[in-house]
């Protein structure tokens, strides 16, 4: 895709954050890396890209506040230009809690990354991406939604409503130009995880058809393409990658 204006990954100091940053910035996309409460890790990830030739510059938000998510957006616009592409890609924690014990605050507090927040941030953008006449909106889902795992009643209840935002999205604003679509990693080994040994990943890489884990490169290869021009007719779509671990 003709480059106008600026990425924004948001949750861009940990995590696959940082990966997701540097691979659209080795594509020449100027990156704002959104971080709320880790400055170091995102210094890193800008110094990391900007190092390497490529453009980067932090931007402290918390992408669930929406004062927050405009002054986001405007901070972009006046450093790097208007926003062409968000990945949305902040998250919260994660609990596994049992379905007769969840609470009702518990489901909000998954809806608030993976509606509201995406929402705030579709709003303050899209004005933008109306006047370049083109943009991307790339959630950042996960395959727990086919995986249905026991004690992940509330995340798993907001990935789904994550899939039927992004697929209303994808009519209502490809008039527009702008796509929306979803890359929804696996389990994809970050440092939140601890060592990876044979002993607790066995299991799971044994249901991979692939037989190993996948990389945070391998999501970031995907939110690249989604983001470029190779994906110009690709709206509405649900991208998992997983190594096939989820084939019906």
């Amino acid at each position: 895709m003709t480059i106008f204006g600026s990425a924004l990954v948001t949750g861009a100091s940990r995590g696959l954050g940082p990966h997701l940053a540097r691979r659209l910035a080795a594509d020449g996309w100027p990156v704002a890396v959104n971080y709320r409460s880790d400055p170091a890790g995102a210094a890193r990830v800008v110094s990391e890209i900007n190092d390497k030739g490529g453009k980067a510059q932090a931007f402290q938000a918390d992408v669930t506040d929406e004062a927050s998510v405009r002054g986001l957006v405007e901070a972009v616009f006046t450093s790097l230009g208007a926003i062409q592409v968000v990945v949305a890609n902040a998250t919260g924690p994660q609990p596994f809690i049992p379905a007769d014990e969840v609470t009702w605050q518990q489901h909000l507090d998954q809806l608030v990354f993976f509606v509201k927040s995406p929402t705030l941030l579709m709003q303050a953008t899209l004005p933008g991406m109306k006047r370049l006449g083109t943009g991307r909106f790339i959630h950042i889902g996960s395959d727990m939604f086919e995986r249905a795992l026991p004690g992940a009643s509330a995340y798993n209840a907001a990935k789904g409503a994550q899939i039927g935002l992004a697929r209303t999205w994808a009519r209502e604003l490809g008039p527009f130009g702008v796509t929306t679509n979803i890359v929804a990693p696996g389990w994809i080994p970050v440092e939140r995880h601890g060592e990876i040994t044979d002993e607790n990943s066995g299991d799971y890489r044994s249901e991979i058809p692939l037989r190993r884990m996948g990389t945070p490169a391998e999501v970031a290869d995907v939110v690249a393409f989604v983001a470029s021009d190779a994906s110009r007719f690709v709206n509405g779509e649900r991208i998992t990658v997983n190594g096939g671990h989820t084939i019906d």
